[in-house]
């Protein structure tokens, strides 16, 4: 399943970055957008959105005010699903989202994951 990661980290102690690893330990294909270039378990970070044809969910690792600039870009990607992690709760874009026929989720992506619920 493709996966993308908005508000992707290469510090090891942020939840996306812990997200990485556990998507990619669990055999998805991982994209990535931060604010920083770089690299995780061979997945690239984008600073840029791009084009992802397909994409199943999207699971959000920033704050409401931090996802103004990715309104579109989601709404563009027509994902199956989007995952607000804890802390990046946006009644607005879900609403949105949900009016476009994109399941929404206020779930920890990690515990799915790791629960087999994914």
């Amino acid at each position: 399943m493709k996966v993308l990661v908005l508000g992707a980290s290469m510090n090891p102690q942020r939840y996306a970055y812990l997200a990485i690893n556990d998507l990619v330990d669990n055999g998805h294909e991982v994209f990535a957008l931060g604010r920083r270039e770089g690299e995780v378990r061979s997945v690239q970070i984008s600073k840029s959105p791009t084009v992802i044809e397909d994409i199943h969910t999207v699971t959000v690792y920033l704050g409401a005010k931090n996802q103004l600039e990715y309104y579109e870009y989601l709404q563009q990607l027509k994902p199956k699903r989007v995952i607000f992690n804890p802390g990046a709760e946006n009644f607005q874009l879900e609403k949105e989202l949900r009016e476009a026929d994109v399941e929404v989720l206020s779930a920890c992506t990690l515990v799915m994951l790791r629960t087999n619920q994914f």
